[in-house]
């Protein structure tokens, strides 16, 4: 799946995936795809299986003689009890960018069918502790983040860790983050144009996740985050198409 641009002048090293959203209100999907108009193999954007946040997945456990197995436990991460019911595989949304940020290159989803204004945002991401620990997927403050344009013609970026999310939760492995605070509250992200963190207001025009940090961004240096459950509106998917790159 290719994806369309949109260049943001307050944030240089930022780059924009723009798609026009339509369908019901609260019924979306979530498509990964790639920005890479001079095709360098560098970027990807997949859901996978077994990468997600797990939620009641099955576990199976040695015998005694620890040759045979039998069932074990369910097994869910404390991050994420609740998750996308219709996710049968424990799928998550890989966004990779191997080498440099300077290189004009992203990986990303779009969230298509979504309609409405938004009050709340967020996602599981495959990394322990809180956002600010070192370690596991990249959590920067230009990427992984959220785009988002609404129709009054304004457009927005919310990054991993600017502004911060409004709550963490963490479990073994996953955190889970939320902007917004649901029905009653809004989102706050950084206007492009102007620099101000303000609420989000209005009906979406397009929304989007876009990874554009390589391995030169710390603090991590890694390059790839794993994210799950994606979160509109308090509406979780956890599953997609395998771009096939």
């Amino acid at each position: 799946m290719r994806l369309k641009i949109l260049l943001g002048a307050v944030l240089a090293s930022l780059i924009a995936v723009g798609v026009v959203s339509a369908g019901p209100k609260n019924d979306f999907q979530v498509k990964p795809g790639e920005f890479e108009p001079e095709k360098t193999p560098l970027v990807n954007g997949a859901w996978l299986a077994s990468l997600g946040c797990p939620t009641n997945a099955k576990t199976a456990a040695y015998d005694a003689d620890f040759v045979h197995t039998h069932p074990g436990a369910p097994y869910t991460d404390a991050a994420c009890p609740t998750g996308d019911d219709k996710d049968k595989k424990v799928e998550g949304l890989l966004l990779n960018k191997t080498g440099l940020t300077a290189n004009a290159a992203a990986a990303g989803a779009v969230i298509k069918g979504f309609k409405g204004p938004i009050t709340e945002l967020g996602w599981d991401i495959r990394k322990p502790s809180s956002n600010a620990d070192a370690r596991g997927s990249h959590c920067g403050g230009g990427s992984p983040r959220w785009n988002v344009g609404t129709k009054d013609g304004k457009f927005y970026f919310i990054a991993c860790n600017s502004p911060p999310p409004t709550t963490q939760n963490a479990g073994l492995g996953f955190v889970r983050d939320r902007w917004g605070t649901g029905a009653a509250g809004s989102v706050m992200g950084y206007n492009a144009t102007t620099g101000v963190l303000e609420p989000i207001t209005g009906e979406v025009n397009f929304l989007e996740i876009v990874m554009d940090e390589g391995q030169d961004a710390g603090p991590d240096n890694f390059g790839l985050a794993v994210l799950d459950n994606i979160d509109v509106n308090g509406v979780l998917v956890g599953r997609g198409p395998t771009d096939p790159n």
